[in-house]
């Protein structure tokens, strides 16, 4: 029975480097995979996931109008999917949530979603809260803050390196806006307004 996937984690954890090995090892057996990435996300060029150790794919860029049960029923009649992978899944909207638990329930197609949980203010983001809620199974990609304990917060940092509070809750970034840390520690960097 084919499962909708939730990996999340903070910045910095190798999600996207997980999923292009995932879908790497169906390939090299010949199995077809189909990856998506949000639109939004064009630090690598619209279409293409690509992690900072330089692994990278095409992927079918998603915009918050598309339908993605429809897309990869369409795909699917082309021929078969061994899995569907989505990168910086935080990006999705509840109703495209629900469509890939469709595609996974209705196809039978396995769906590994790849995002953040929390924003730079510790708040979720609506794609996340819906996978955490509705997803057969979740798995945490762990990273680590600076003093070596899990990293599960982030905060974003304006080119100063000055802890911004305020702002939209998406803003594309890497190391150059985000830094990852423990509870304790990103509790201690909003207080002072200072990034270790």
């Amino acid at each position: 029975m084919a499962k909708l996937y939730f990996s999340y984690s903070t910045m910095n954890a190798g999600k996207t480097t997980l999923l292009l090995q995932a879908s790497y090892n169906y390939r090299e057996r010949g199995m077809r995979t189909v990856l998506f990435i949000a639109a939004l996300d064009d630090r690598a060029g619209i279409g293409k996931v690509a992690s900072r150790i330089g692994l990278e794919s095409e992927a079918i860029p998603f915009r918050p109008e598309d339908d993605l049960f429809a897309s990869l029923k369409a795909l699917k009649a082309e021929g078969e999917i061994a899995c569907a992978f989505v990168d910086e899944a935080q990006f999705l909207t509840e109703d495209q949530v629900w469509q890939l638990a469709r595609v996974a329930d209705r196809l039978s197609i396995p769906v590994m979603a790849y995002g953040l949980r929390t924003d730079f203010r510790g708040k979720l983001f609506p794609g996340s809260q819906t996978l955490l809620a509705i997803a057969d199974e979740l798995r945490e990609v762990r990273t680590i803050c600076h003093c070596g304990r899990k990293a599960t917060m982030v905060v974003r940092t304006d080119s100063d390196g000055k802890v911004l509070h305020e702002g939209a809750q998406i803003e594309v970034g890497g190391n150059d806006k985000y830094v990852s840390y423990c509870r304790r520690h990103w509790d201690d960097v909003i207080n002072t307004g200072v990034a270790k």
